[in-house]
């Protein structure tokens, strides 16, 4: 069946309820698909890998990650955590197109501690105020032990040692008051996931957990440079009046609070976040007393996906406890909190709370993950996890506007709002991190948002970085395509690895998504605005007798009567197929590969689909196997032997006497140990003319092979177990345009296509977010006369 879809923009208002059950106040947003066409916007400048930036000896592969940031006093330095490197680490900012990395401090070379970690960071004039966790995490013995901590001073140029401080507990996060008066500390003292509440109750990772949270202040002194006329004073949130007032209002477990994040405003007001228990505590940092407390309630968040199934179906319904993670004052009245979620709940959005009554101003409802969805970025291995999973949050002033950042952590953007008016928040656009954004730093001094994270994986080439945006004139180059709404909903999509142009209106071409996306979809992607983003407007279900089908699409044929060509790949060499579609999206034919063939295989088949001679005695399909054959495929992929040398196949199947026969194109190589090279699509230029994309399999900074190969197909047919091997042209070296958006360059150029107006398209498979950023990039690389040879 088909889904019929409209193009409406992408307003994504909000029908959430609030947790005391009033309508939630609808997200406003600009006019137009595009979110508006700002006269300026956040640019991505640059994305620097921190392994780059490892010490002499520590192997690159090795696990280093970027969690929480500051910025130096002259904006041109920012200082990272790196938890597993036990390290932080300097990067010079100072031309934000070309960071440079400027060494690490190794936390041994500056506390005794015989256990260690940064957990967060502040720059405070020459000094960096480093927090370190010093609790021995041992998973038998943790319930009965202390926490630890200490809060160093680093002369920011030396890296010497100006004053430790013992935190008398396990720390979380750090804040330094606008005024330079005063810093506050989160001390967590976390629970023990492992273990049950105190008297053995319940179950593991539930609280009460002894010891209590509770925060540190820091008061600078009359030298504020001088760590020897700084004091330190505790303020408990279970002593005196404190747990009155907690208890007062209704938190949960108030005998425990476990603070997570702190933040300050300009009137010396302090905010702490309690996580698990659900809370926001503010206190007034001149008398040290607790003057507030809130339960942060349990939104309804109607129209989100809660099913790990594969499918994106915005069908349920939540209502959980918001706990926050990251806060932030929005002037001096209100604070912001992303609810990330504990071990109770995670809203799936961000909220805006009245400081001095605790009162809901402003809720995203299911706003916020249906960003995820428009954008590609849904990572439906965590839909019954918290989703998107907002977790850092920043707000700064740019240009005279308040703007507020939310990070979601497992879908790996950023989301920028105007809060002028913090009870209508105004979305103005999104930006593509890598993955895991943790820390947000906003430096309008430089016009910069430094965005930090914290997950590494160089086996699957996913590594931590600092992201680097900066305020600057016109469109941003990304998102390039983005999902329209319907009926307030977004159409899901993601992990699009074949194009296709429709035969008649050279605005639309077709994109498919591969099995990262249940059932099998085809969607409909307008290019007609040539400067401007491409918008997914609808999709069709793919059904095989009628029930919704789960095929792996690598390859797509839009055909003149309305249906398709697929080419399916398969778990296993016979499983590969060339499905046809009709324009209702059912099944009418299937092929598939001769025996010979398909028994060599494996798992890297078909990867694209193309037509000659539509119409016509001579109507051919041309497939495009992805990897060279193998001598026995049953054997480990690390024991495959090739068939035929480094060639792989493209075969070309008779519509009319249903023959097959296969021609060779010989692959590159890059030397790279562990990498490999295949063919990713291939598309019809003409009836003698192929064009097919040959790319590694590397990213990020190593990523080395993106091309677009052009090949002339003789008149003579190989026959029956011939193989012709073709000379190929280099059409578009494709890498030079992915590198230039600055971001994590991609690794799977998967989607190639020729508008019948001649222009080019290229799309990336973002893999389901699974294992990488998220990101897809929609290409377009011009006129084909101009920038494909053969196509002269």
């Amino acid at each position: 069946m088909t889904r019929a879809r409209r193009l409406t923009g992408l307003a994504l208002a909000t029908t959430a309820l609030l947790a005391c059950g009033a309508a939630a106040p609808a997200l406003a947003q600009p006019n137009g698909p595009k979110y508006g066409t700002p006269a300026t916007a956040f640019h991505r400048t640059a994305t620097y890998p921190v392994y780059l930036n490892v010490p002499a000896g520590v192997d690159p592969a090795d696990e280093t990650v970027a969690e929480i940031s500051a910025i130096s006093p002259d904006g041109d330095t920012v200082i990272y955590t790196d938890a597993e490197g036990e390290r932080i680490g300097f990067l010079d900012v100072t031309d934000p197109s070309n960071p440079v990395g400027a060494g690490t401090l190794a936390l041994d070379e500056i506390t005794d501690a015989p256990v260690a970690s940064p957990t967060s960071v502040a720059a405070y004039g020459e000094l960096v105020l480093v927090v370190v966790d010093t609790t021995d995490y041992d998973a038998d013995t943790l319930a009965s032990k202390p926490r630890s901590g200490e809060l160093v001073a680093v002369d920011a140029t030396t890296h010497e040692v100006v004053a430790t401080f013992d935190l008398a507990g396990q720390p979380d996060s750090i804040a330094v008051s606008p005024d330079g008066a005063y810093a506050a500390i989160a001390m967590e003292n976390q629970r023990n996931e492992d273990f049950p509440a105190d008297g053995g109750v319940g179950d593991d990772g539930d609280l009460p957990q002894a010891p209590a949270g509770f925060v540190q202040v820091i008061t600078f002194g009359g030298t504020p440079t001088d760590p020897g006329t700084w004091s330190i004073d505790p303020v408990s949130l279970t002593d005196g009046a404190a747990l009155p007032i907690l208890e007062a209002a209704g938190i949960d477990t108030p005998e425990d609070p476990e603070p997570e994040y702190v933040a300050i405003n300009d009137a010396n007001q302090l905010a702490v976040s309690l996580q698990e228990n659900n809370a926001l505590v503010t206190i007034d940092l001149a008398t040290r007393a607790v003057t507030a407390a809130f339960d942060l309630g349990a939104p309804v968040v109607p129209n989100v996906d809660t099913d790990d199934d594969g499918a994106i179906e915005l069908t349920d319904t939540i209502e959980v406890p918001r706990e926050p993670d990251a806060i932030a004052w929005i002037g001096d009245e209100y604070v912001a909190t992303a609810n990330e979620g504990d071990w109770k709940g995670g809203s799936r959005g961000w909220s805006i709370f009245d400081a001095a009554t605790g009162e809901v101003v402003w809720d995203a409802g299911d706003t916020f993950e249906h960003l995820a969805i428009a954008h590609g970025l849904y990572n439906d291995g965590r839909a019954d996890n918290k989703g998107a999973e907002p977790e850092g949050l920043a707000v700064a002033e740019f240009d005279g506007v308040p703007t507020a950042f939310v990070a979601s952590e497992r879908s790996n953007f950023v989301a920028v709002y105007d809060v002028s008016d913090p009870t209508a928040p105004v979305f103005q656009q999104l930006l593509f991190a890598t993955n895991g954004p943790e820390g947000i730093l906003p430096v309008p001094s430089r016009d910069l948002l430094v965005v930090s994270s914290e997950v590494d994986d160089s086996e699957e080439g996913v590594r931590a970085a600092v992201n680097l945006y900066q305020v600057q004139q016109g469109e941003p180059s990304q998102p390039s395509i983005v999902s329209a709404d319907v009926d307030g909903l977004p159409i899901g999509w993601s992990a699009l690895g074949a194009l296709s142009a429709d035969p008649f209106d050279k605005g639309i071409v077709y994109a498919a998504s591969d099995n990262a996306l249940t059932p099998a979809t085809v969607f409909t992607v307008d290019v007609s605005d040539k400067k401007g983003q491409a918008v997914i407007v609808d999709s069709l279900v793919v059904t095989d007798g009628g029930e919704e089908a789960s095929f792996d699409v690598e390859g797509l044929q839009a055909l003149e009567d309305g249906g398709f060509w697929l080419a399916v790949e398969g778990s296993s060499g016979p499983a590969n197929a060339l499905v046809r579609i009709d324009a209702s999206g059912e099944v009418v034919d299937e092929v598939t590969l001769p025996d010979e063939v398909a028994a060599h295989v494996r798992n890297w088949g078909f990867e694209g689909v193309t037509i000659t001679a539509e119409g016509t005695g001579d109507e051919a399909l041309w497939v495009a196997i992805q990897r060279p054959l193998w001598v026995d495929p049953s054997v480990g992929a690390g024991s495959l032997e090739l068939y035929e040398g480094n060639v792989a196949r493209i075969g070309r199947y008779d519509l009319a006497d249903e023959s097959w026969a296969f021609f060779g194109i010989e692959l590159e190589e890059t030397g790279v140990d562990g990498d490999w090279i295949g063919l990713s699509e291939i598309t019809a230029i003409d009836d003698d003319t192929l064009a097919i994309i040959e790319r590694d399999k590397l990213n990020g900074p190593d990523a080395a092979l993106k091309t677009v190969i052009t090949v002339e197909v003789p008149d003579e047919l190989p026959g029956e177990g011939e193989l012709t091997i073709l000379e190929k042209s280099l059409a578009i070296d494709v890498l030079p345009a992915l590198q230039e958006l600055d971001g994590w360059t991609q690794e799977k150029l998967e989607g190639f296509t020729i508008g019948i107006d001649r222009q080019v398209y290229a799309v990336t498979d973002n893999d389901g977010v699974d294992d990488a950023t998220g990101e897809t990039v929609f290409l377009r690389l011009g006129d084909a006369k101009k920038v494909i040879p053969a196509f002269r």
